[in-house]
């Protein structure tokens, strides 16, 4: 999967050209949010963990990190991340370009609350260089597999 993957996506929707493609790396939140111009919290991180033997997506902002309890009382697990290899196998999209968008079948997507305090978010697309421009409304519609949203993560209300 890549870049090109979640263009074609988009297609369908009529939004492959609101894909942005950058000559640096966003890689990661704050590279990402140099790159758009907006501040961390407002891009939208993949966090990719297995549930049940199954790759899960949990999106949230920029700013907010899982919280282990809260994880546990949801999925009844301990939160265990996909290592980079199991990243690109299971969900198909290598670290850094992670997205809720042209992924594989039977990846789960969660968004959580921490996004809903901004009008739009900037998740990946794909690629270590790329984000699509999204309202919380938009994002939900989008991402593939989505199954709730819910209150994952902490950090971000402090």
């Amino acid at each position: 999967m890549s870049i090109a993957a979640v263009r074609e996506y988009f297609a369908q929707f009529g939004m492959a050209d609101q894909v942005l493609e950058f000559e640096t790396s966003s890689a990661t939140v704050e590279l990402a949010a140099q790159a758009v111009g907006v501040i961390p919290a407002r891009i939208a991180k993949s966090l990719s963990f297995k549930v049940d033997g199954k790759a899960i997506l949990i999106i949230a902002a920029g700013d907010a990190k899982v919280d282990n309890a809260k994880f546990k009382a949801h999925f009844h697990t301990k939160a265990k991340m996909l290592t980079p290899e199991e990243v690109t196998e299971l969900v198909g999209h290598a670290i850094g370009g992670v997205c809720p968008f042209a992924i594989k079948e039977g990846v789960e997507v969660y968004l959580d609350e921490s996004m809903r305090r901004f009008e739009t978010v900037f998740p990946a697309a794909g690629s270590s260089n790329s984000a699509i421009q999204l309202t919380c409304d938009q994002l939900e519609q989008y991402a593939q597999h989505f199954v709730a949203w819910g209150d994952f993560c902490k950090g971000w209300q402090e």
